[in-house]
Order: C-alpha cells, then sequence, then structure tokens
C-alpha cells in the first residue's frame, strides 16, 4: 500500500520481551525484560529496530545467567552462597523492597527527553532513535512515592501529570499527584525537569494496610480523577513476601463486597469535592477519557466484575491451546458514569441526580454520599487510545484492540461513544496491539488522520507487520512487513518528526 506523506516520526514501543535468563523462567508474562521497538517513518518508507532495555535488572540477570531481581509476578532468590541472612534481615529492615527498574509498560515524555516506565518508582531515559538507554531516574529522590502509574497526562503546555502512591510515609498511606514542569528555568538548562517536580496534592488512602491498586487516572479541564477500587495491596504481605517465599502479585486482594469510590481533585484550588461519590465493586485498569458538560463529570473507563484479568497472563496459562483455554470469567466493559457535581442539595433522598442525557444514574443517599450507577457502552474492548487533542474534552472516538472471549486481541475497533456504532478491522491470525491515532497535520474531524498497530501472527513462521488505517473509514492504508520475530507490546506512543529533530540537535 502507500502511506500518506505526511506521516513522519517514530512509533516507539515497548513491551515484556524475554521471558527466560538461564535455566529460569519468569512465572508472569507481564515480568519478562522489557524490549523496545520502533517504526520510523521517512519520505513513505518505514525502518524497524529493536532493543532490550539495559536497565540495572537486565545487566545483573545477564551476568548471573538467571533470574535475581524479582519482578511482580516472579519473586527471585539470591545465590545461596551470598549469605542469605545477611539478605534476609536487609529485606526485614525494608517493610517496602528495592523495586526493580524492568520498565516495560509504556512510553513517556518528559520536557524534551523520553523515558522507559512500568509502575515502580524507577523509569529510564532512552535515545528514541537509537533505543540506548541512558540514565536511571528514581522519582523517590523528588517525591515520596513507592509506585506510580505509566500512564501519565499531559497539559496543554507539555507538563506530565502523574501518580504514585507513597506507602506508609510517617504512618500515613496516600495517593500523590504530581507535575513534572515540561521545561526548566534557562539559567538551570544543566538541570532534569525532575528538580522542579511539585507535588499537585494528596489523597490520604482508605486503608492505612491496603492501598488500592490503579493503572491509570482521569483529567478534564478543571478536575483530576482518581477512583480507588476495592483491588487492594495488602503491605504486610508484601514486606514479608519474600520470607514467605511467594510473589508480590499474590499480595493484591479484589474485595468484590467493597465499595469503589471516587476522588474528584480541582485542578486550581488543588482541593478535593467534599461529596463522596461511589459506585460498586469493580476492577478496572484503563481510563478512556473524561469531560465536563452542565455541571457533570462525565468519565468512561474499561471495567471489570473480577480480577482475573492478572491470573490469565501467568505462563503456565499461556500454552498452545492458550486462545481456547482461556475464557474471561469476567468480560471488558466499556462504562461511562455521569456525576453531578452541580445539584439541588434539597433533592430528596432516593433521587436521581443526573441531569445529562445518559441512561447512567447517580442517586442521593441519606448519608448525603451519592451511589452512581454507569451507563454501559459496548463490551470487549481494551487498550483504549483517542485522538489526545481532545483528552478532558467532549469527544466522539475510542481506538482499540477488540477481544472477545480471551484477552489476546484479534481486531481492531473505532467505537463512536455517541452513535454507538462500531468498525473494526481484523484478518485470520492476526493478533493486533494497542492502536495508536496520529492526526493528520491539516485535521478538521476528530478522525482526521491515521491508526498504527503492530499485529504478531499467532503461526510464528508468519512475519508480523505494522499496519496503518484510515481512522476516518477504517481501511487498510497500507502494511510494512517486518522479517524477524516481534513480540507482543503494551503500550507507546507516535513521535512526530519535528519532535525527534530537536532531540538530536
Amino acid at each position: 500500500g502507500q502511506l500518506p506523506t505526511w506521516l513522519q516520526g517514530i512509533l516507539l514501543r515497548n513491551g515484556p520481551g524475554m521471558h527466560t535468563i538461564g535455566d529460569s523462567k519468569y512465572n508472569h508474562w507481564f515480568d519478562g525484560l522489557a524490549l523496545l521497538h520502533s517504526f520510523t517513518f521517512k519520505n513513505g518508507e518505514v525502518y524497524y529496530r529493536s532493543k532490550y532495555l539495559r536497565s540495572d535488572t537486565y545487566n545483573c540477570n545477564i551476568e548471573a545467567n538467571r533470574i535475581v531481581v524479582s519482578e511482580f509476578g516472579t519473586m527471585a532468590y539470591p545465590d545461596p552462597c551470598k549469605n542469605i541472612f545477611a539478605k534476609a534481615f536487609s529485606y526485614l529492615s525494608h517493610t517496602i523492597p528495592e523495586f526493580t527498574d524492568n520498565c516495560l509498560i509504556n512510553i513517556m515524555k518528559a520536557g524534551d527527553d523520553f523515558y522507559a516506565t512500568g509502575e515502580t518508582n524507577f523509569i529510564r531515559k532512552i535515545n528514541p532513535q537509537t533505543l540506548e538507554t541512558l540514565e536511571k531516574v528514581d522519582y523517590n529522590k523528588y517525591v515520596a512515592v513507592n509506585l506510580a502509574t505509566s500512564h501519565p497526562h499531559y497539559d496543554s503546555a507539555g507538563n506530565v501529570l502523574n501518580m504514585g502512591t507513597s506507602i506508609v510515609d510517617k504512618g500515613k498511606t496516600k495517593y500523590v499527584l504530581f507535575k513534572i514542569p515540561s521545561s526548566v528555568p534557562k539559567q538551570e538548562k544543566k538541570k532534569s525537569c525532575f528538580k522542579h517536580l511539585e507535588v499537585v496534592c494528596s489523597i490520604p488512602s482508605q486503608s492505612l494496610l491496603h492501598p488500592s491498586y490503579y493503572h491509570s487516572f482521569g483529567l478534564t479541564e478543571n478536575y483530576i480523577i482518581f477512583i480507588e477500587q476495592p483491588f487492594r495491596l495488602d503491605i504486610v504481605k508484601m514486606a514479608t513476601a519474600y520470607i514467605r517465599g511467594v510473589n508480590w502479585a499474590s499480595c493484591l486482594a479484589y474485595n468484590k463486597d467493597d465499595k469503589t469510590w471516587f476522588h474528584f481533585i480541582d485542578r486550581k484550588s488543588k482541593k478535593e469535592v467534599s461529596t463522596k461519590f461511589y459506585t460498586d465493586a469493580l476492577v478496572f485498569f484503563h481510563h478512556i477519557n473524561a469531560y465536563e458538560e452542565d455541571g457533570h463529570i462525565i468519565f468512561d473507563l474499561i471495567a471489570y466484575t473480577d480480577n482475573s484479568l492478572y491470573d490469565m497472563f501467568y505462563l503456565k496459562n499461556l500454552g498452545k491451546d492458550f486462545e481456547e483455554n482461556t475464557k474471561f470469567t469476567s468480560i471488558p466493559t466499556c462504562k461511562r458514569f455521569v456525576v453531578p457535581l452541580q445539584y439541588d442539595k434539597d433533592a430528596e433522598v432516593g433521587s436521581n441526580l443526573v441531569r445529562a442525557a445518559s441512561t447512567a444514574t447517580a442517586v442521593k443517599e441519606k448519608d448525603g454520599n451519592i451511589y452512581c450507577q454507569p451507563e454501559i457502552l459496548c463490551e470487549g474492548i481494551e487498550l483504549p487510545r483517542i485522538n489526545y487533542d481532545y483528552n478532558g474534552k467532549k469527544y466522539k472516538y475510542v481506538f482499540a484492540t477488540k477481544v472477545q472471549w480471551t484477552p489476546v486481541p484479534t481486531q481492531i475497533a473505532k467505537f463512536n461513544t455517541q452513535t454507538k456504532e462500531m468498525l473494526c478491522w481484523g484478518e485470520d491470525h492476526c493478533w493486533p496491539s494497542e492502536p495508536v491515532f496520529v492526526p493528520s497535520p491539516d485535521a478538521k474531524e476528530e478522525d482526521d488522520g491515521v491508526v498504527l498497530t503492530c499485529v504478531v501472527k499467532s503461526d510464528p513462521k508468519e512475519a508480523p507487520f505494522l499496519l496503518v488505517l484510515d481512522a476516518k473509514t477504517f481501511t487498510e492504508l497500507g502494511r510494512a512487513t517486518v522479517n524477524v520475530e516481534m513480540h507482543m507490546d503494551l503500550h507507546g506512543m507516535f513521535i512526530p518528526e519535528q519532535v525527534v529533530k530537536t532531540e538530536t540537535e
């Protein structure tokens, strides 16, 4: 096919790539050593490159020729010759273990630099053109967090907004929202933007020893949306996991009888909205988008009724009959919540406070809390992306992978949240990755542009390819076949040529 002439830049993606080191194997697919890969678009041609992230974790494991650094689903043990007791004592004195810098989930832009990110306090700077691994940044040096999401938001000025969990800091476990500025003052050019990181606000955890797990958060023009779900990390279990010989994943528990709390923080005053809003127990990883309309906050996310998704990706479950054997016990459901921030304070108990055009409800309870029920937009989509120019604004389109009954994506979907129509692209034996929308330079409408996805074939003898779809019609514009083994990746970003140029200068 043919690529649009304006498509110039780099699609940079990240995901787990190596699961066996020497005779040792990771237990979980999400534990594999990070493998970066990129597709560079230049004058209608595509160049492919891939490289393992040379993290400290990677270097230690390769040198030892076995797994020596623990990951979320795999607990590693030091060499018994190296006095295991000394190690165990140092573990006892650190409630929070030293986490891995195997940043395998996403790519983040901060200032003029790009970073590979995971969910720990470490991120790794990388060169987007050569995929070379550069310095390691520890968030903890700038803000008291032990975990941070790998789905940050970017505001119109290019500042990064992100969230992390501060575990047992002075006896208080809290969620911290922080901002990394896009540039530093001229006289400090040598300093990194992290030196100017500022804490926007913090939200105390409902439970001191059981902070909620979260993978992303939401943003509107005036509010930050944080959802405290009853899928929680048990800190006491975590502190003793090493001694008990279990992985950290076993320290996560879902309580289906609990509530899910919504927190809304005013971006200007940095104060939380005092009304308490909640919904039933759910587990979710990805926010899609959020916006404000007539005194309501409207936000869309992909939710599950249980926490089985993570368990499906244990490598023991990913055998050759994976597609047949691994079935969702809870299908991903795209839910829209409509939360009335401005409502009649004298409204009757039991009345629905939603005044927007939606079947979602928000019911006032005796104690003043407001119980929210969502509108179901669709089912069976994951890894959602939008035209990011519409982030925090009213929008129409979600680009996502389509998953039927198994967590491996078989199609790419474009879903219209207003008409509920869905367009799909799929081919037999094709497993596409998260679709990335790239707007055309003269875009007038939300879906003017292309959608990029890397497609792995389920038959290893068939070559993988990069697929370019017209975002409007979802017809194929072209594909670039890559004659190497390509890994299933997780997330990534498109870096336009002009941004890459300033990099190299």
